[in-house]
Formats: structure tokens, sequence, C-alpha cells
């Protein structure tokens, strides 16, 4: 199982944005040295006011709900999640075909969503993408 998804546990930066693979828990980001500082005082005196440390990203940001104190630390972060959903597209002849499309959405989007609605989709989440002003702009 850990091989799986060890490609799932990442932590990334380009000048915009912070990027964390979704399969990654609180606790191993705050033990990873890689993630920067201000992120980890951010999850201990926001995030654990309502998530427990070995939650994973993916499955905190699943059922996250907008009552919750962390979504809205997540929405000043002015956060991102890639997931992959289930959408209807139309092929080449016109016939409609269901896949697996990949999209970057802002946590707002998903948080509005019902479970019944995201287990219909399919939704899977890939990655939490938070923006570097955001994180510049936020005060611990």
């Amino acid at each position: 199982m850990e091989t799986e998804n060890r490609d799932y546990k990442y932590f990334m930066q380009d000048t915009g944005s912070v990027y964390l693979g979704a399969k990654l828990s609180y606790a191993e980001i705050l033990q990873d040295e890689m993630v920067n500082f201000k992120y980890k005082s951010i999850v201990e005196h926001y995030i654990f006011k309502d998530t427990d440390p070995e939650t994973t990203l993916e499955s905190h940001l699943y059922y996250m709900t907008k009552e919750q104190f962390s979504c809205r630390t997540y929405e000043q972060l002015k956060a991102k999640v890639k997931v992959s959903i289930l959408e209807d597209r139309k092929s080449l002849f016109g016939r409609k075909k269901t896949g697996y499309v990949t999209k970057l959405m802002p946590l707002a989007a998903l948080v509005d969503m019902n479970l019944a609605q995201k287990k219909a989709k399919g939704v899977v989440i890939q990655e939490l993408a938070l923006s570097k002003l955001g994180l510049m702009a936020f005060s611990v």
C-alpha cells in the first residue's frame, strides 16, 4: 500500500504556488523539512482546531464542510484542489462519452458539492495547491 501512495506524497513549489500531494497526512507534513515553516505553523494553529494529525489531505478535503474552521483557513490561503472527476464529453463522431478529466478547482467549489454529488461524479482528490501570495498575506 505504501508504494502506491508514494507518488501522491510530495511537496513542490514554483514561483506562485505550493503543491502538496493528497496522500500526505498532516503529521507527515509537519515532519517534512521541505515544507515551509509558515504552512506548518498554520497547520498547527488553525487546521488542527478541527482536524486530527493522522488525517490525510485527501480525506480532509473530501469531507470538508463550509462550517469548519479549516475550510475558512484554506479559503484565506486561496487554496485550489486538483481533482479527477467524471464528465460527459462528445467524441469525434458526436457520441456521448463519459471519462475522467483532471481539473484544478477552487476549494469552495469542491466544498459546495455534497457527498452524494462527489460519489456520483467519482471525485478523486490528487493535490492541494496554495497561493504563495495567500501564504505571505496570512498572519499567524
